[in-house]
């Protein structure tokens, strides 16, 4: 007598399968996160008077400032600029990271149930 609504020896070949690649799909995050924790962004604010190097782990790894932007009566211009190069430091990493994602994902937003 069979049983009813059971799979006989496992799960059937279309979710074996599903995992496999689901598998795959993780490994191959894992990799491109830990590629992307050693790529390096950096951007310019002012002309290239302030220049900020971010890691892929989102680090600043340096500041560099020209000497003709210090202006000990206009600090606020200065800060603005290291805010203004850090971000968009910031926002390279990210795309970097996106695009790398979706090497992976094919694009997909998300991967079913898997947390992906």
């Amino acid at each position: 007598m069979a049983k009813r609504g059971g799979f006989p020896g496992g799960m059937p070949g279309n979710m074996n399968n599903l995992m496999k690649q689901a598998q795959k799909m993780q490994k191959q995050m894992e990799e491109a996160s830990k590629a992307l924790e050693e790529t390096e962004a950096e951007a310019t604010a002012g002309g290239g008077a302030v220049t900020v190097k971010v890691s892929g782990k989102k680090e600043i790894l340096s500041v560099k400032i020209q000497e003709e932007v210090v202006d000990p009566d206009d600090i606020e211009m200065l800060e603005d600029l290291i805010v203004a190069a850090t971000n968009e430091a910031l926002r390279k990493i990210d795309e970097i990271s996106q695009a790398s994602m979706a090497k992976v994902t094919g694009g997909l937003g998300g991967f079913g149930g898997f947390g992906f």
